[in-house]
């Protein structure tokens, strides 16, 4: 079995015993007990490794009772609960046995945000560091291997989860995948939320899968599958939560020319849309590829975000014209403007440029991206 290194890991490793608690949020498979086992295994008997998901783990977790976790921790200096969304009130729990045992360093997981566990919210404001561990960026494949222009295709088909990078055949990546998204992405949102429709639900990822790339609205969406506003704005967030899509909404100065109801949903991994809609057609062959690539330059970036403390918005530009831009960073007061497409061609950004002079703009094509993961590594 391959041991992917992950970037996200010095980062966490700087912030160890420090005043916060560590927490790891992403979805399932995408490598957080791998990454934690290696961290807590280096620390030998002063270290401990708990799976939230076994009974007699779970009986330790009493809200109010920080006590109850001491056979857990007791001697201890780094303690890890895996998979701690799925202990009820999470929070509130690690917020009291932090404030009353601030000796011992814990690092908690979670396939989904805490907030979908969690009936009634307990902040944990000052108490804990967030990150994030999606599926591998091309910047952690090419710490294996030599990244080809034919390994990216691959990607943009069957995603980029360690297992599926892992595996050697088509029908081992086809098998993985399936097994990926049909027996543990959904499990949190059925787990923990009340989804009085499940057709309704499925019908909207899969409105979404075929959409990617697209501008959407919430009104379009429920028209789609035949729900509420509400219901729509509600899956969406959930979705979120459990790390399967992102919304990106449009970057404006101007609100008056420029779109700000409509947003794009993209997938956190392709493989996992693919899916949904079709994993064997190859992407060469698919007539969006180009918003493949879109979706899959959009989540790179994503991933290049979660290595820094404040990472930049990502959106897209759009006005009534009908003028548009692909991805639009901004941090600060800086802005990077992105037109992604399939292969090379000449592309202005003279309407972006009149209103914003200050911006750095670029094409991106499955090529360059290749080129830049090679001579960033």
């Amino acid at each position: 079995m391959i041991i992917f290194q992950r970037d996200i890991e010095e980062r966490i490793r700087e912030r160890l015993f420090g005043k916060d608690m560590l927490i790891i949020f992403g979805p399932r498979q995408a490598g957080k007990t791998i990454l934690v086992k290696k961290i807590v295994g280096e620390f030998g008997d002063e270290g401990a490794y708990y799976d939230c998901t076994i009974a007699l783990v779970r009986e330790h977790f009493v809200e109010g009772k920080p006590d109850a976790l001491l056979p857990l921790t007791h001697g201890k200096k780094v303690v890890v609960f895996d998979e701690a969304q799925t202990i009820q009130n999470i929070g509130a729990i690690l917020k009291v046995f932090h404030d009353t045992y601030p000796g011992v360093q814990v690092i908690a997981t979670g396939s989904s945000s805490f907030d979908l566990a969690n009936k009634v919210v307990e902040p944990m404001t000052g108490r804990a560091i967030e990150f994030t561990l999606l599926p591998l960026s091309l910047s952690e494949i090419a710490h294996h291997k030599n990244v080809t222009r034919a390994d990216l295709d691959l990607l943009m088909q069957y995603g980029s989860y360690p297992r599926i990078v892992a595996a050697t055949t088509v029908s081992e990546k086809e098998d993985a995948i399936k097994s990926i998204a049909t027996n543990y992405l959904y499990k949190d949102v059925f787990t923990f939320e009340a989804i009085r429709n499940p057709r309704i639900f499925e019908d909207l990822v899969k409105a979404l899968a075929l959409q990617i790339g697209s501008t959407v609205s919430l009104n379009e969406l429920a028209q789609t599958v035949g729900a509420t506003r509400a219901t729509i704005n509600r899956y969406l967030r959930l979705l979120e939560q459990a790390f399967i899509v992102r919304r990106v909404h449009s970057f404006s100065n101007n609100p008056r020319t420029e779109l700000k109801k409509v947003f794009k949903v993209y997938f956190l991994d392709l493989g996992v849309r693919n899916a949904l809609v079709d994993i064997a057609t190859p992407v060469v062959e698919r007539t969006e590829r180009g918003h493949l690539f879109e979706n899959f330059f959009v989540t790179e970036r994503m991933k290049v975000g979660t290595l820094q403390t404040f990472p930049p918005d990502i959106m897209f530009w759009r006005t009534r014209a009908g003028l548009e831009i692909d991805v639009v960073e901004k941090s600060g007061p800086n802005i990077r403007a992105y037109e992604c497409k399939w292969s090379p061609q000449d592309v202005s950004f003279a309407s972006f440029l009149k209103k914003y002079p200050a911006a750095h703009t670029r094409v991106i094509t499955p090529d360059v991206l290749v080129e830049n993961t090679h001579t960033s590594t």
